[in-house]
């Protein structure tokens, strides 16, 4: 009789972690979101001008709107041209840093979930205030760009 090899500890630990962790599995898929647009960013060239995502309110009026230049903008920064990432748009640095900012949170309030397991509802409450709270100061100018529309 031969003996059979014992499952890996450390995978048994992250399948039983996950299971059962919706707020894990969120923080999963809205870092890799992330991780795409920082990849999707480094990956197409600013100087090619070669990106396959369009504006398409550009190219339905003609008029640029408050969003255009974020590709170009997010590659310039990847790439460490600050200023001329602000050319391309104005709001660009600020919508990287909650992207940044995001990924860091998703980690960060990831450790602390699994490693304090008993404060996990405060934990919860309290990324979703400081994520909404950030989403608002990012985005005010195109949520208020978007009522303007309307009016």
């Amino acid at each position: 009789m031969t003996a059979s090899k014992p499952k890996s500890n450390f995978f048994s630990f992250v399948r039983s972690l996950f299971r059962n962790q919706p707020y894990l599995i969120i923080n999963i898929i809205l870092a890799g979101v992330v991780i795409f647009v920082f990849a999707y960013s480094g990956f197409f060239s600013p100087v090619k001008d070669n990106y396959p995502v369009v504006c398409i309110h550009e190219k339905l009026t003609g008029e640029p709107c408050v969003s255009c230049g974020l590709s170009h903008s997010f590659s310039l920064i990847m790439r460490g041209r600050i200023s001329e990432a602000y050319e391309w748009n104005i709001y660009g640095l600020r919508v990287f840093i909650f992207f940044a900012g995001q990924l860091l949170m998703r980690i960060v309030f990831s450790i602390f979930y699994i490693k304090y397991q008993g404060s996990g509802k405060y934990l919860i409450v309290y990324d979703s205030v400081v994520s909404a709270m950030f989403f608002l100061v990012t985005f005010l100018p195109f949520i208020e760009n978007l009522i303007n529309r309307f009016r």
